[in-house]
C-alpha cells in the first residue's frame, strides 16, 4: 500500500513542464526539484511518466521506494496560483516479505516521514495532510 501526502503550493510552474507522453498529467517539476534539492542526501532517479503522473525511485535506510507526484492542473487554470498536489510514497517489497506480511508500508515509515517533514517545514508549501 502506498502512502500519500497532499499539499498546496505555487512553487512550480507546471505550464512549463515537459509533456507526459502517456497522459496529460503534471508533476515532474516537484520530482526534479526534490532530486536537485536532496542530491547530497538521496540518490533519486530521473523522473519518468506514468498514466497517473510522474515517478522516481530511491533507496532510503536500506529499502527501495517509488515516489510519485501529480498536480491538479487543467488547461485554462492559472499556473501561478496555488495548486493541489499529491505526493505518493510506495515501498518495494520482496515476494517473501509480501507473503509473510513483513516490511509493510505505513504512515510511520521513515521515508514517508522524511518527505512529510520536508513539506511541512518548507515555507512555500501549505496545508500538508496525510491521506
Amino acid at each position: 500500500m502506498n502512502q500519500a501526502i497532499y499539499f498546496k503550493t505555487s512553487m512550480f510552474d507546471v505550464a512549463k513542464e515537459k509533456e507526459n507522453p502517456i497522459n496529460p498529467v503534471y508533476g515532474i517539476s516537484l520530482l526534479e526539484w526534490l532530486r536537485d534539492e536532496l542530491r547530497e542526501q538521496l540518490d533519486i532517479t530521473e523522473p519518468d511518466a506514468e498514466d497517473w503522473g510522474w515517478y522516481s525511485e530511491l533507496e532510503y535506510q536500506g529499502n527501495r521506494y517509488l515516489i510519485g507526484a501529480c498536480a491538479q492542473f487543467e488547461a485554462g487554470d492559472d499556473p501561478a496560483e496555488e495548486l493541489d498536489w499529491v505526493f505518493q510514497v510506495e515501498k518495494f517489497r520482496s515476494f517473501k516479505e509480501k507473503l509473510l506480511g513483513k516490511n509493510k508500508m505505513t504512515d510511520s515509515d521513515g521515508c514517508f516521514l522524511f518527505f512529510k517533514r520536508l513539506f511541512e517545514n518548507h515555507p512555500s508549501i501549505k496545508e500538508v495532510q496525510v491521506g
